[in-house]
């Protein structure tokens, strides 16, 4: 039995969201997005790295649709789309504990 157009569309949605996530910046990122959105500003000082790498990544996670943004000003602020991502690490912690 083949799969459906529907189910391969499905199963290739999870699978690019999967690899946005395949960093351990953007994990980090997410972690830090948990709790309500933040300025680019404050993600570059809570990750140590130069400006331009945070904007690849945030660029990877809002092409996936992890994440979406919100100008104001000359300040950018990002926020999850779906907080409850945070939870999948719970469950992959737990699996590493086995």
């Amino acid at each position: 039995m083949r799969m459906q157009k529907e189910i391969q569309n499905k199963y290739k949605t999870r699978s690019e969201t999967m690899k946005a996530l395949a960093h351990p910046t953007r994990l980090f990122i997410v972690d830090f997005l948990a709790d309500g959105e933040k300025c680019v500003c404050e993600i570059v000082e809570q990750v140590g790295v130069d400006i331009s790498t945070i904007s690849k990544h945030l660029s990877v996670m809002k092409n996936a649709g992890l994440v979406e943004y919100e100008k104001r000003g000359l300040n950018v602020f990002y926020k999850l789309v779906c907080p409850c991502v945070s939870e999948l690490f719970i469950c992959l912690e737990n699996i590493k504990k086995l």
